[in-house]
């Protein structure tokens, strides 16, 4: 998961027009002042008025009257091509130093609790919630550094965008993305509001780990060694799909993994738990804690803390919507300007998924495979993936051999883009900045935002690194490629980056796949590639539904603004409920479950998981389409091409749009291949 600064950073800059006061300049002056220009530039009409317009729409009383506003606008308008160009190169170069830097600040401040080797203090938090870029948007207006760049960089629909991209040179696309930074005013301190809020809610999720050795089952067994902890969600996850190998406990061990996931979801948690108290153990399936394994004891669960800040996060990017013209509130920001997907087009694309016929033939594939019916967890179902076969404990041996500390994972990165077929050149140099450090959570990558610093890739090192700490490497170092390139190769600055974080989310699940490869485990298999495919499509059908539950409960949320974190926690689980009967019931055949509820994202990441299906569906067609190709070479072709729209991205990286008509497709094949296979397979055990 890419880390939440870029997140923070586009609620700064990015999304509609604010009306501070559309009548403060009238038309007659604007009108003047678009003439006065017209006659003086070598620039086109349309880009004068779009220019001037937007300039008027965020002036207000305290930046000068209607004559200042002319004036500023004839001294500060490039009058030729050649002006505008100098300008644009000045201010790419002074906003990558600023940004960069402010980075690299909040890296630092940041690191004592995400990055392992600190004795935490309670400054620690203070430190992390603070926000650098809280003020930049307010300077950018007060010295008027913003008005320049909105009058002769002004902003694009993205319709236009998807309209006219096309035609547009590389030159032109970095005009168009720097037009995307001045076109709101919010206040600095409902910025800072933002910060605050998602810090707390990051350090919450980031600190939420699970003491699995204080759990038993109902005949008073424990599965886990007494010092392990499991982050929610990832840990518990992942040692869901993990237990699949387990042949002996692996069902009892995902079914208490359930039990404490719905726990966390309903806040029925016992804090003596969370707290770790000493001589607790609890029964997660019955929900009862025990004192020595003797008395009863009452429960003290969680007060709806989950709840209380995801609502707090609302109600600080909420606050900031009277900012923003046409009614637009967060929903539509996130998905029109930062993923440049309308809402509509996201739900089409995931509903085309979750309904279609292939979702109940692979259910059936995986009901077969395991022998029993399904249950909720079963959405994690890893039984696909060639390491399911494999040892866990061997495969933690043999990374930890491999990878006995952070300095050999680090030193190791070079090979494995070699292995991936990258040049050691170009293997070298993306290497060279990037950082590996011993992550407090679950891991994540964050990026440079100027090319003289490095990308962090984060993930988990206790007593070295196991496989689960590998496996989310890859995934964070697939991040990090994609970060250097599309900062260091694209045509110019303001085209950094990927149209939206699916983008780089496919690349990380890229290389994520590649993991036991990467490790020199040959699989043999002839029906790899058909397992794969199911293996992509089951996991789309997961966290489409999950990402469909944020989505509703983020409309939830606008449609009852006043809410608590009580009626909030009711109004997730009811949420969690409808999803999961309409998509899901159906094909396991239990209703009213709440498990879709369960990702820690939708806490500290507002409405970020829907990146995470369209980057399973990118991952696909741009697999299809590397099938014959070196992928280092088309890694770097593709993501050299920058922040484009993803319509456009797309077109010119593999030819075609963002659909799931590629998948089901594929999909289908392989229910075939693989129900030939078990049919061949259950006549020859008959004879």
């Amino acid at each position: 998961m890419k880390k939440t600064l870029p997140i923070i950073l586009s609620i700064i800059i990015t999304t509609h027009f604010m009306n501070v006061n559309a009548q403060f300049i009238f038309d007659t002056t604007k009108n003047k002042t678009i003439q006065t220009l017209s006659t003086q530039s070598k620039i086109s009409k349309d880009l004068i008025k779009r220019g001037v317009e937007q300039v008027a729409m965020l002036w207000n009383y305290t930046d000068g009257n209607e004559t200042e506003f002319l004036n500023f606008c004839v001294e500060n308008f490039c009058k030729t091509p050649e002006e505008k160009e100098q300008l644009f190169n000045r201010v790419a170069d002074n906003f990558e130093s600023i940004f960069g830097h402010n980075n690299r600040i909040t890296l630092d401040l940041t690191r004592p609790i995400h990055v392992t080797g600190y004795e935490q203090l309670p400054i620690d938090e203070l430190f992390a919630t603070y926000d650098i870029n809280a003020h930049f948007s307010d300077d950018m207006f007060a010295n008027k550094i913003a008005f320049i760049i909105a009058l002769n960089f002004p902003y694009f629909t993205l319709n236009e965008k998807e309209n006219n991209g096309a035609t547009w040179s590389d030159l032109h696309w970095g005009y168009v993305r720097l037009g995307d930074y001045f076109h709101s005013r919010v206040p600095a301190n409902l910025q800072q509001n933002i910060s605050v809020a998602i810090g707390n809610a990051d350090n919450y999720i980031a600190n939420y780990n699970i003491p699995m050795g204080l759990i038993k089952n109902g005949s008073n067994n424990n599965y886990w060694a007494y010092n392990t902890k499991l982050i929610s969600h990832w840990g518990l996850r992942d040692e869901i799909k993990a237990a699949y190998a387990d042949a002996e406990n692996g069902y009892i061990k995902q079914q208490l993994i359930y039990a404490v996931m719905k726990a966390i979801i309903n806040q029925s948690i016992p804090m003596e738990i969370l707290e770790e108290n000493e001589g607790y153990y609890w029964k997660p399936v019955i929900n009862k804690t025990f004192l020595h394994d003797i008395v009863e004891i009452e429960n003290t669960p969680e007060p709806n803390t989950r709840y209380q800040h995801l609502l707090n996060v609302f109600k600080a990017v909420s606050a900031t919507d009277k900012c923003y013209a046409g009614g637009s509130n967060y929903i539509s920001r996130t998905f029109e300007s930062e993923l440049e997907m309308t809402l509509a087009d996201v739900e089409k694309l995931f509903i085309s998924l979750v309904t279609s016929p292939q979702v109940k033939q692979v259910a059936d594939i995986i009901t077969k495979r395991l022998g029993r019916k399904l249950q909720p967890f079963d959405i994690w179902y890893d039984g696909f993936k060639s390491r399911s076969s494999i040892n866990q404990d061997s495969l933690d041996n043999d990374v930890r051999n491999k990878y006995p500390d952070v300095t050999a994972f680090q030193n190791d990165l070079p090979n494995i883009l070699v292995k991936l077929g990258f040049t050691p050149e170009k293997a070298k140099f993306i290497c060279s900045h990037v950082q590996v450090d011993p992550s407090i959570g679950a891991g994540h990558a964050w990026g440079a935002l100027m090319k003289s610093d490095k990308a962090m890739l984060r993930t988990r090192f206790v007593n070295g690194m196991d496989y689960k700490g590998y496996n989310i490497g890859t995934h964070e170092f697939g991040h990090n490629v994609e970060q250097t390139i599309s900062l260091h190769n694209v045509p110019n600055y303001f085209l950094n980056g990927v149209p939206n974080t699916a983008f780089t989310e496919a690349l990380a699940f890229t290389f994520q796949q590649k993991d036991l490869e990467l490790l020199g485990y040959e699989n043999t298999d002839e029906l790899l590639e058909y397992l794969n495919t199911l293996d992509i499509f089951w996991g789309c059908y997961e966290i489409m539904g999950v990402s469909l539950v944020d989505i509703k409960v983020w409309q939830w949320m606008y449609q009852n603004p006043d809410t608590d974190a009580q009626r909030l926690k009711e109004a997730v689980m009811r949420i969690a409920i409808e999803v999961w009967n309409q998509y899901y019931a159906p094909v396991f055949g239990m209703p009213d479950q709440t498990i879709l509820a369960i990702y820690s994202h939708m806490i500290d990441a507002p409405l970020y998981l829907s990146n995470y299906p369209i980057g399973h569906i990118i991952d696909f067609q741009i697999g299809n389409y590397l099938k014959d190709k070196n992928l280092g070479d088309e890694v770097f072709r593709m993501y050299a091409m920058g922040r484009l729209t993803p319509k456009l991205w797309m077109e010119r990286a593999v030819g075609s749009q963002i659909n799931t008509n590629d998948l089901l497709s594929s999909t289908q094949t392989a229910i075939n291949k693989i129900n030939e296979v078990m049919k061949a397979e259950k006549k020859s055990k008959k004879k």
